[in-house]
């Protein structure tokens, strides 16, 4: 006999061990049978009233579609984060979507064998490389960087208020290029490359984050195999002539007897050359794009730019550039009480836990004189916290600080519908139209 589309859903819901009866919840009206409470997890336009609705009536709930046990209250996702031993991050660079043959063959064909810089390694592996990064990630090398972040700010403002019309796109002319040119210049890549490396970047997040058939995979699997073959031909060159950057300062610890092999540096390239600028590039725009739609508080930092780092956390509690990251359970376990069993994939919500009434204060009201921002998840928590946090705030504190003296009067589209790239982690806006005054 065949089920209805409700006792279908409700059927693979208790078969993956889901703690609510679907088919129930819709009975009484509470929850639209198979509606997830509202959560989409590809549509990331405005993603918040579904977290809610997860946090007020399942914080734990099984998501068949994606395969994953979706997490939103904060203290559930924290302890998540920290418990490493029991929640593997070896899924966190894993396809959402599994590679079709096609773009297989091509990867295969092309020599490659990627893996993650650090998100998705375990210790000892973790520790051990993670360790050796943080000797060449140092201070010194962004404090080197802050004067042509600062001048590429700079630029990139001039060029967008010399459009006629007095309206631009915050987005692709500012906010795209810069911090792919700072990451480029600490590794030591020739920065006329930023096309290309954005290409492979687009390319790395719709393959591993995103929702594609596949015949979709075929160009990107292309552009990967190009992006992993750059990334091997980088060590090369810096094992030939070294340099004042990155890569050749990993080089150089391995000479000197550093347990990191060059595949190991390659893969830290293949990494940094995505995170170092993707997510950095959302922040920026966000920025923007949050305080000029919440107008008072642009006018704040336009009268006391001393605020702007309290913003730019403000920024990240409230629209951080990734909402959602993956574990996967390596034992029978539980989180806020719900059983978990050995081998399932936990996808931890901070873009929702950074707005949990438990832990922040009106968390829905965006303030930058907020005292507790700086507790949001963003850069995650625990042994994978983010290396280059330092690198990115300080990208979105200048990005702020220059706009403010070129254009204090920045305005945006008024009405303007932003729509966002459609995506299970990183929440990136397609555009920030804005217009000024002469």
């Amino acid at each position: 006999m065949a089920l209805s589309l409700t006792e279908a859903r409700a059927a693979a819901a208790a078969a993956a061990g889901c703690p609510v009866d679907h088919s129930a919840a819709a009975t009484t009206g509470a929850v639209e049978a198979g509606s997830h409470h509202g959560y989409e997890p590809f549509d990331l336009k405005d993603p918040f009233p579904a977290y809610a609705e997860l946090r007020a009536n399942e914080p734990v709930m099984y998501d068949e579609r994606i395969d994953c046990w979706v997490v939103t209250r904060y203290e559930d996702v924290k302890s998540t984060f920290e418990n490493w031993e029991t929640f593997s991050s070896e899924n966190a660079q894993a396809p959402v979507r599994e590679r079709g043959p096609q773009a297989t063959e091509i990867m295969r064909d092309g020599g490659f064998t990627a893996y993650s810089g650090l998100s998705a390694r375990m210790p000892p592996e973790h520790t051990r490389i993670r360790a050796i990064a943080q000797r060449a990630f140092t201070p010194r090398r962004f404090k080197a960087l802050e004067p042509t972040i600062r001048e590429n700010t700079r630029q990139a403002l001039q060029e967008m208020l010399a459009n006629p019309g007095r309206a631009g796109d915050f987005f692709s002319q500012v906010a795209y290029d810069i911090p792919t040119i700072t990451i480029l210049t600490l590794l030591g890549v020739d920065t006329s490359l930023v096309p290309t490396y954005k290409r492979w970047s687009d390319s790395r997040a719709a393959m591993t984050w995103g929702n594609l058939d596949d015949e979709e995979q075929v160009p990107h699997a292309h552009n990967l195999v190009e992006y992993w073959q750059e990334c091997i031909a980088l060590v090369t060159e810096a094992h030939h002539s070294g340099g004042d950057n990155l890569i050749a300062d990993l080089v150089s610890a391995q000479g000197d007897g550093a347990e990191i092999s060059d595949h190991e540096i390659a893969s830290l390239c293949y990494s940094l050359l995505f995170a170092g600028h993707e997510t950095t590039t959302t922040l920026i725009a966000n920025c923007i794009r949050v305080l000029l739609s919440h107008r008072e508080q642009w006018e704040h930092l336009v009268d006391d730019p001393s605020r702007i780092p309290s913003a730019v956390d403000e920024v990240l509690r409230f629209s951080g550039s990734i909402v959602a990251w993956r574990r996967r359970a390596l034992a029978d376990t539980e989180i806020g009480g719900v059983a978990i069993p050995k081998g399932a994939n936990v996808l931890l919500v901070m873009g929702s836990a950074n707005r949990d009434v438990a832990v922040f204060e009106n968390p829905e009201v965006f303030d930058i004189t907020r005292s507790d921002a700086r507790n949001h998840l963003s850069f995650g928590f625990g042994i994978h916290y983010c290396l280059g946090n330092m690198l990115a705030k300080l990208q979105a504190k200048i990005a702020l600080e220059e706009t403010i003296a070129a254009v204090p009067g920045l305005q945006l589209v008024d009405g303007a519908d932003i729509d966002f790239r459609e995506n299970l982690s990183f929440r990136v806006p397609l555009s920030v139209p804005v217009t000024w005054e002469a």
